[in-house]
């Protein structure tokens, strides 16, 4: 199970650095007007970095400290998702939509938004299954 949370924490960054990457291009903060706040547009994919690197630890040496530690990182990651999922959803659909952010493909938003909340589960599971040993 911890391959395939690393598999799909990995899928999750490759989607979510394709958002960042189309952020960017349009703009990103230079745009007059954005609902993403930079502390959150940083820290989102910095945190789910340093918990991704905490979760290899974690597979290369099975210590139980470290999945909790990328667990508790991760739980920091998707309240941040959940943020900017939540004020994407404001602008892409309400009549004050502006800034880079509407420029993302709905599909690529789902799925890293679906590929996160299974990375969230199977880390979860894997901590607890972990400990129990």
């Amino acid at each position: 199970m911890e391959y395939a949370a690393l598999g799909a924490w990995i899928i999750a960054a490759v989607a979510g650095g394709y958002l960042l990457v189309v952020w960017l291009v349009n703009g990103g903060r230079s745009t007059k007007v954005t609902r993403f706040p930079l502390l959150v547009v940083a820290g989102h994919p910095l945190s789910a970095v340093a918990g991704l690197a905490v979760w290899i630890a974690y597979v290369a040496t099975g210590e139980a400290a470290y999945a909790w530690v990328a667990f508790a990182a991760l739980f920091v990651v998707i309240i941040q998702g959940l943020l900017l999922f939540t004020r994407w959803l404001v602008g892409r659909g309400g009549r004050h939509a502006r800034g880079a952010e509407q420029a993302f493909p709905a599909a690529a938003v789902a799925v890293h938004g679906a590929v996160a909340v299974t990375t969230f589960v199977l880390v979860f599971l894997t901590a607890m299954e972990v400990t129990r040993r």
